[in-house]
């Protein structure tokens, strides 16, 4: 039986809100969040938002696509966005004929303007290889991206220098000192590359190299690996023969096993949740052991699953998860690129299905999944993170706990993303089972936030949540028996709901002190904005 129950405010304020999903009458357990914002702060890691991923460079190019990625630069505001197929041969870059080469950057160009035109730079992938350029004729994914090496490493050269020469003259040097320019993509996987780890240091030697000839200052790194792999024998390369190196990227997921392209395989999260900042530690440790204690580590890639149909990337679920290892990885990295904004995404073919597992933080329909909100609420916080004492803190598991970001702005105005993780136990159900049934959340107790310090005042109080069935469309499609083909009513319907909106109150706050009562449920997060009046 579920109970209705209305969210106290104490001491001063009064917020009605309703929690679902209460089976017990027990008094709920209560975790106690202390908050001085007159206190000692640090600045809010800005990590999370540095870069975001996207499938490949010819979708750049659709309008849907582009008007995805408005939606999420207005709400999230990332810095950099990265994609294959740069060099594709549906970008129209490389070609020969009379017996001459033939450089075309007019797509790139097309593609460059409208991303720095809504403020957000390419972290540029150079790949794959021009059918033109390319040594044999072995390709991967739906649109064929050509992973062999170049059939002449001159004439690789003199096409990579004439890119980073064009670049330059449209956009500046000023600017392209600016972006990242990052060698190729996993090429430890023999499907993302025919060749060997001694054939990719070529190629990066050969591309850096050519980039540099046009500006030391560009930025160059790779090896853009798979699974974290080649990271110190990568930097002895560089090192040894006096290749230019910036910044390492590499990738993480949260799932085992073989490259996915075509999303097939049925994956099992894997049972630590942490799996992803432990190994990233890891990382970080091998990058100092080689003697580089600050050169810049990028995640280029990362998400709980590779694969581009695996269902929990449209669960509620998901968005804490991404959480947690966000939370987890700041200090580690600079940066964490989600792979990827948008369901328009066809390394596997077109889209043929709703909440079909795709990456997307929206889906081909334009449908929100929790995960934007993840992004969306990190990017409303303030600058400045205050220090919290938590009286339940050292009572979690890294299966269940709760976490969060507390902040303040220079008007003591405060900004606090709260969420539960609860890691989902899955048994013998791999994620294609599990994650396309109902998983109804459950109460774990109430979370007080206690603010102390304040000035005294009328305040406007600003509260959001996600969670099971609380602007979770992927939930309410399963509860539709998940049909195949959406009605333009059932589009809208399932639109809508995913869509939230802050509730506001006035609040009072008398003596400096005031406490904020929230439900909490599994893999529930809560964006809370208290502002002055």
């Amino acid at each position: 039986m579920k109970k209705n129950i209305n969210v106290v405010l104490t001491a001063s304020i009064i917020l009605l809100a309703v929690f679902t999903s209460i089976y017990s009458y027990a008094a709920p357990k209560k975790r106690i969040l202390k908050v001085d914002i007159k206190s000692s702060t640090e600045e809010l890691s800005k990590m999370p938002l540095v870069c975001i991923g996207a499938g490949r460079a010819h979708e750049g190019l659709m309008g849907d696509w582009q008007r995805q990625l408005i939606e999420v630069q207005k709400e999230c505001n990332f810095k950099y966005i990265r994609f294959h197929g740069l060099f594709s041969d549906d970008m129209g870059v490389f070609k020969i004929y009379d017996g001459k080469v033939h450089y075309n950057f007019m797509y790139v160009d097309a593609l460059y303007d409208f991303l720095l035109s809504i403020h957000i730079r390419p972290f540029v992938e150079l790949g794959f290889m021009p059918e033109a350029l390319a040594s044999g004729k072995k390709t991967i994914f739906w649109w064929k991206g050509n992973v062999t090496l170049p059939s002449s490493f001159d004439e690789y050269s003199k096409f990579i220098k004439a890119f980073a020469q064009h670049l330059t003259k449209r956009y500046g040097e000023n600017e392209i000192k600016k972006w990242y320019f990052e060698v190729w993509n996993e090429p430890n996987l023999s499907a993302f590359f025919d060749a060997k780890q001694a054939d990719y240091f070529k190629l990066y030697k050969v591309a850096s190299e050519s980039i540099k000839s046009v500006n030391v200052d560009y930025r160059v790194g790779g090896p853009a690996t798979a699974g974290l792999a080649w990271v110190p024998e990568f930097i002895n390369f560089t090192k040894e023969n006096k290749v230019p190196l910036d910044f390492i990227t590499t990738h993480a997921y949260g799932v085992e096993g073989a490259l996915d392209e075509y999303g097939t395989q049925d994956n099992f999260l894997v049972k630590n949740p942490l799996c992803i900042p432990d190994g990233l530690a890891e990382t970080r440790k091998q990058i100092i052991d080689a003697g580089e204690k600050d050169m810049e580590l990028h995640i280029t890639e990362f998400n709980s699953s590779y694969s581009p149909a695996d269902p929990i990337h449209d669960t509620y679920q998901n968005a804490t998860y991404l959480l947690n290892v966000l939370k987890n990885s700041i200090g580690h990295v600079t940066s964490m690129s989600y792979w990827t904004f948008t369901d328009i995404f066809e390394e596997p073919g077109t889209v043929d299905k709703p909440f079909h597992g795709g990456f997307g933080l929206i889906s081909f329909q334009n449908i929100r999944k929790p995960s934007f909100y993840a992004y969306s609420f990190y990017n409303k916080l303030f600058k400045n993170k205050l220090s919290v004492k938590d009286d339940g803190k050292g009572n979690d598991t890294q299966d269940d706990l709760l976490n969060y970001w507390i902040t303040k702005n220079n008007n003591n105005e405060v900004s606090a993303l709260i969420y539960d993780f609860t890691m989902p136990h899955q048994g013998k159900k791999g994620n294609k089972t599990y994650f396309t049934q109902m998983h109804p959340s459950y109460t774990k107790g109430v979370i007080e936030l206690e603010l102390n310090n304040m000035q005294d005042g009328k305040y406007i109080l600003e509260l959001q949540s996600v969670g099971y069935m609380c602007h979770d469309a992927q939930s309410l499609y399963l509860k539709m028996e998940s049909p195949q083909d959406l009605t333009i009513s059932q589009e809208q319907m399932l639109r809508n709901a995913a869509l939230s909106y802050p509730k506001s109150s006035i609040a009072i706050v008398k003596n400096g002190k005031t406490t904020i009562r929230l439900n909490r449920e599994s893999n529930k997060f809560y964006l809370i904005k208290l502002r002055k009046i």
